[in-house]
């Protein structure tokens, strides 16, 4: 029971001391930009139907693949640990490729060029 009072202590105490820290050093200078409810860098007067880049789009998808392909991956070391991590070596192996071919297709065929 010690150590959980002498934990709570310590978490308390460095989160108290993180906050009164963040609120003393922290400059406040708020401008127009800032008290704008839109901070996102649109025109909160213009139209509201303007399109999205489709580069804007595929940034997105490239992100949320390769996102994916952390989580396909994050059980490798316990897999490895399978009857048969040879197995499990070669099919990470083969994700890495395919994800990689992609990557330098997009690459060769300008798709991550955000400039026009």
């Amino acid at each position: 029971m010690n150590m959980i009072l002498l934990m709570l202590t310590i978490s308390l105490t460095l989160s108290t001391a993180l906050t009164l820290l963040n609120l003393w050093l922290t400059q406040v200078s708020p401008d127009s930009e800032k008290l704008s409810p839109y901070e996102c860098g649109f025109d909160p007067l213009g139209s509201a139907r303007l399109p999205f880049s489709i580069r804007f789009f595929l940034v997105a998808i490239l992100f949320l693949l390769f996102d994916l392909e952390i989580a396909l991956l994050l059980p490798l070391p316990w897999a490895i640990q399978l009857k048969s991590p040879a197995t499990t070596l070669t099919l990470a192996i083969i994700i890495i490729i395919l994800l990689t071919m992609g990557l330098v297709y997009e690459w060769m065929q300008g798709g991550l060029e955000w400039a026009e």
